[in-house]
């Protein structure tokens, strides 16, 4: 049995959004009792709550939304890379030791704890999206709320991942992942308006 690690943070009323964007919110709707044979829950959330996708509509005007995108980016095998302590932007220099032989996915890990807070997190630089890119990277994910700084209102890393037509994964949980190649499995919802999607998002053993 090949091993498995779940790298999605908990999804609930303690999910850490974008100030301003919507909470997570849950309540029973129908209620399983003599009059009722089933639990059904209404649940209201951002689609950037917990592990997600970035959809190029959630910069782009003319982007595609989530659900019409190409699954292929999301589902195969990946390198997790690890630039922990490396400051406010992982510069290229921080990931220039694991790019042998690299494949079409490479997930971050920034900290030695995963945070979901919008405050104090390392970002991507855009010279490294532009690296991975050039390398033929398919997908780029982040153990972080963003590749861009909070604070950033021209979101230069979203934008590189726009012109290089890379897809993201934000908010993962990497903590207990080495350094190293693995499967990783997490699609995104068929959200055809969306410009966003949760996903479960997973790495399997190689």
């Amino acid at each position: 049995m090949k091993r498995i690690w779940d790298i999605s943070p908990n999804v609930d009323e303690h999910s850490a959004v974008f100030p301003g964007d919507t909470a997570y919110s849950q309540h029973l709707q129908f209620a399983l009792g003599a009059e009722c044979p089933v639990n059904v829950n209404a649940i209201t959330l951002s689609p950037h709550t917990g592990a997600h996708a970035d959809a190029p509509l959630h910069y782009s005007a003319s982007g595609q939304a989530i659900g019409t995108l190409d699954l292929l980016p999301y589902l195969g095998v990946c390198r997790v890379i690890h630039c922990i302590d490396c400051g406010p932007l992982i510069q290229p220099a921080a990931i220039t030791h694991a790019l042998t032989d690299l494949p079409p996915r490479v997930l971050i890990r920034t900290s030695h704890v995963a945070s979901q807070s919008w405050k104090g997190f390392s970002a991507l630089a855009e010279e490294t999206i532009s690296l991975l890119a050039s390398l033929h990277v398919l997908l780029v994910g982040v153990d972080t709320p963003s590749v861009d700084p909070a604070t950033s209102q021209d979101l230069p890393c979203h934008h590189q991942l726009l012109r290089h037509d890379l897809r993201v994964l934000e908010n993962l949980v990497l903590d207990e992942v080495a350094a190293g190649d693995y499967e990783l499995i997490a699609l995104p919802l068929k959200l055809t308006r969306a410009d966003a999607s949760p996903v479960r998002a997973i790495l399997r053993e190689i």
